[in-house]
Parts: C-alpha cells; structure tokens; sequence
C-alpha cells in the first residue's frame, strides 16, 4: 500500500535570510513572495514522501519533464486572514482540498488527504504569520499546486508528482471601492463545453482565455462574458462565476446563476454566495436560482427595466460588480448604485468578509492555525 500525507512527518528548514514584508500600500497580488515553500514529492512506487518546508527556492527541471510537455498541472487559489484578535484564518479551505482531489483525479495526479494537508498550511502559516497583514482587505494569498514530474515523452499518466505551496501577501482587489467593469460576450471562443474540463482548476482552462481577452480589451472591456451554444448560454465571466439580479414578472427579484453542469468551475465564493443569500435575503420576495440562462434572457430584462443588477465572485475579488454588457454591437447597461456596485454585491462582500475577519461565525466557515 502507498504512504498516505502524513502530517506529523514534516520536516522544518528555516531561513538564514528572512526578509521584511511589504507595507500594506506596496502590495500586489501575486508579485512578492513569503519566505518559504512547502512541499511533498509523491511516486508511484512509494506513495507520499516526506513533507517539508524550506526556504523559498526555484525548481530544477528535466527538460522532458511531463508537466512542461502534456499540461500535468492544477492549483487552488484561497487566502489567509488576521482577525481582530491576531489569529489567522482560512476561509472554507476544506471546499479547497475537495475542488483539489477532484481535479487531480481528472488529471491523473495522486489524490491526498485534505485534512492532512490543511494540517500542514497550518504550520505554513504560522511559520510565515508576519507575512500575514493586518486589515480588512488585506490578506495572505496560499497557492497549493500540484505537478507531474516524471521525466518522458510518452503521454501517460504521471509516475511521479510534486504537491507544493508558496504565498503572497495582497490587498484589496479593488484599491479604491468597487470598480465596475465592462464585459464583451464572448461566442467566438469557448471556454468550456459539456463533458470536458471546464469544472476543473486546471492550468490548461486559464491560458486558452488569454487571446480573446486582449482582443476584448483592445475594444475597451475589462473581461470576456464567456457564451456557449447556438442559444447564447451564459457560463462564466473572465476566471469568474456570475450572478444576474432580476425583476421576475409578479414583482419578486430573483438572484441567478449559471448551474454546475459540467462547464461551470464549482466556485467556493459561488457556493458562500448561494448559502449567504439564501440565509440572509430569504423572505417570499426572494428568489435564489441555479438555472440556465441566455445572453438574450438578460437583454429582454434590460430592455424591460428588469435587470436589477449582475456581478462576478472569485476568490481574488469576492465580487466584481458588471456595469457594461457588449453582444454582437448592442451594449446592456447594468445598473449599479452610489461607490459602483450592486445593492445585492455589497452585501455579499460585506457578509462574507465578516466571516473571513472573524467579526462573525457562520457553520464553521473560518479555520484558525494553531
């Protein structure tokens, strides 16, 4: 039988060279660095190895190396937190771990222990807790990846594997209150279809959307409104899941996103919105929906005075309000309020950063490191 991720094992090399975060104004995501690496080598033969933690250094490469040849790569993408009282959080990592194995799965890369491995970005973050800044809006970013590394160019599943960690300090998506952005809907190119990968965090779904996105923005939108099928059906918008606020016919309002079907990234602030909302809007005035929807749905409601309002949800920004809708030359505005979002994304932001920041409990959403 293979080793399973152990925990307890971890092997602990500190740095001789530590450097000194950041302040908070110089933060961007994804550009600076902790001090360390977490990593497990896994192989076919033996199964899970060691878990350490190092100072932070490059990887040398074979240049036949799987995962540079057949795309043997996906990753996660969740943060860490500074409460009020010092202590750090992690919002739902578990929901991480599941997503995970789900797309090692697909890739033929090793499944693992998420509790275990959530055991072990616990000491990471305790280890790197300076890195982790104080304030709303701020927070340290965990990117857990995992690789093939067998060296060969046969197309097989890997025989080797590499499972690591490395973290960012980063502040708020939107420096200075939400910043509404506009969306070219997008059926050129197709981000996922049915029975593929498109609900899988695979590093191969994210460069196929680059292209259309600069041609996107070469016409003046932010982010591409990704449609599919003959009947315009709407998925995702940019790396993000959305959400559409409407006007039902009787008066009610209705808050709708796309179903996870196959095509759709199964989101954890996707899903942290579904709960919020069902929890938190109730009442018989509102509607919460997974269902399937069209670009030419959204312009009907425009066009009707129904479309309330409509918004992105991802990790990096929570939510990214939607001004501006272009399809084939006619532009749907969006409505937003005072400070450029919606009434409904505000609200969502604000609910689960209160989670995140500790300020509220919610189902054991927040795990602490300790």
């Amino acid at each position: 039988m293979s080793a399973p991720l152990d925990a307890s094992k971890l092997e602990v090399t500190k740095t001789t060279n530590p450097k000194d975060p950041l302040p908070n104004s110089e933060l961007k995501f994804g550009q600076s660095f902790t001090d360390h690496i977490l990593e497990i080598d896994w192989s076919a033969d033996h199964g899970w190895h060691t878990p350490t933690i190092k100072p932070y250094h490059n990887f040398s490469m074979d240049p036949a190396t799987c995962v540079l040849h057949y795309s043997f790569e996906l990753f996660e993408g969740l943060k860490a937190y500074r409460d009020s009282k010092g202590q750090i959080r992690t919002f739902r990592p578990d929901k991480n771990m599941e997503r995970m194995n789900r797309s090692a799965k697909r890739a033929s890369l090793p499944t693992f222990d998420g509790e275990e491995f959530l055991k072990l970005v616990d000491k990471f973050l305790l280890l790197e807790e300076r890195f982790v800044p104080q304030g709303k809006g701020f927070s340290l970013y965990l990117r857990p990846t995992l690789i093939g590394t067998s060296v060969g160019l046969g197309v097989s599943a890997p025989t080797k594997a590499k499972l690591f960690l490395i973290a960012s300090p980063v502040g708020p998506y939107f420096g200075s209150g939400f910043k509404p952005v506009s969306l070219e809907a997008t059926d050129y190119a197709v981000r996922a279809w049915p029975k593929g990968v498109g609900s899988y965090k695979l590093g191969a779904n994210y460069v196929s959307c680059i292209e259309p996105q600069t041609e996107a923005a070469k016409r003046g939108h932010s982010q591409n409104l990704w449609l599919f099928g003959d009947d315009g059906e709407i998925t995702e918008v940019g790396a993000m899941n959305v959400f559409f606020a409407f006007k039902t016919d009787d008066g009610k309002s209705e808050l709708v996103t796309p179903p996870l079907a196959g095509m759709i990234l199964p989101g954890v602030t996707r899903d942290s919105t579904l709960e919020l909302a069902k929890e938190k809007l109730g009442g018989d005035n509102w509607i919460i929906n997974e269902r399937k929807l069209t670009i030419h749905e959204v312009q009907e409601k425009a066009k009707k005075g129904q479309l309330v309002e409509a918004f992105g949800t991802g990790t990096a920004a929570i939510v990214a309000p939607i001004n501006n809708i272009e399809y084939k030359g006619e532009s749907i505005e969006v409505p937003t309020v005072a400070g450029g979002s919606g009434e409904i994304a505000a609200k969502v932001c604000e609910w689960i950063q209160n989670i995140q920041y500790g300020d509220e409990e919610f189902k054991n959403w927040s795990r602490i490191a300790k």
